[in-house]
């Protein structure tokens, strides 16, 4: 996993609706929370999104951004967001390119570990947090991130 004060590694990814985003793009909007989750509809990954989409607002208001990225398509996230009422974008990361480039690649190259970063507007990962079973620990890390950018 990438460490605090790495430069974090630009992608180019389509979102759920196919438009391709990238990091550049996100972070002209200023800092960005980027987590990478297993997979879309499983348990602890539908809970982690919900306990996002619960704070979304403060995130938003405290001028942060945030996404997800999976290994899922594009039509897997639309449904998932539909299904789970979310208000940020989700990143097809199919060939897991940027599960690679973050160094969250699964054991033995299967899966995706459970990890957020915190990305100012440079571009330089300033926190971060890998936890593959402790989901609270990722939405204490983003509480962390909105009261320090309050």
């Amino acid at each position: 996993m990438l460490k605090p004060g790495s430069v974090a590694p630009e992608f180019k990814l389509p979102d759920e609706d196919g438009n391709t985003r990238t990091l550049a793009e996100f972070l002209k909007h200023g800092p960005l929370i980027v987590y990478f989750y297993p997979a879309d509809f499983t348990p602890g990954c539908t809970k982690e999104a919900c306990s996002i989409r619960d704070l979304h607002d403060d995130i938003i208001k405290s001028g942060l951004q945030i996404v997800g990225i999976s290994p899922q398509s594009p039509e897997s996230h639309t449904r998932f967001r539909e299904t789970h009422k979310l208000p940020f974008p989700l990143l097809a990361d199919e060939d897991k390119q940027a599960v690679k480039l973050y160094d969250v690649n699964g054991p033995l190259g299967i899966g995706v570990r459970r990890a957020t970063f915190l990305i100012d507007s440079k571009g330089v990962i300033q926190d971060a947090v890998l936890a593959d079973l402790f989901i609270g620990e990722h939405t204490e890390f983003i509480s962390k991130a909105i009261a320090l950018n309050s």
